[in-house]
């Protein structure tokens, strides 16, 4: 996944902010073309916007490197990748610790 420039998408009547983009080749016919599920999501991973992209000709022959296929994927969507997604760590609360006394008996 990657995070993007942030868009603004209407679901619902709310304006809905992607910062995130995540995608990955479903349907390879090699020496053709590739077919990618994209989908944008919000900071809470909740998908925004959805569907499928086709690489073919001169774009699928220049696809060596996955670098390549997230920047066409990111062109023809008119997105602008700013880096890779990193999930947030989520840290468990830390417990006190009490030290009880022990008494011992003589």
């Amino acid at each position: 996944m990657k995070t993007i420039s942030p868009i603004q998408s209407w679901i619902n009547g709310q304006s809905i902010t992607a910062t995130i983009l995540n995608a990955y080749a479903f349907n390879v016919a090699l020496g053709v073309s590739a077919t990618f599920y994209y989908a944008l999501l919000d900071e809470t991973l909740g998908a925004v916007a959805q569907g499928n992209l086709t690489m073919t000709g001169e774009a699928y022959t220049q696809w060596t490197v996955d670098s390549y296929a997230w920047d066409w994927i990111a062109e023809q969507l008119n997105l602008t990748i700013i880096g890779d997604y990193v999930p947030p760590v989520v840290e468990a609360p830390i417990e006190e610790i009490v030290e009880k006394e022990s008494k011992s008996s003589i």
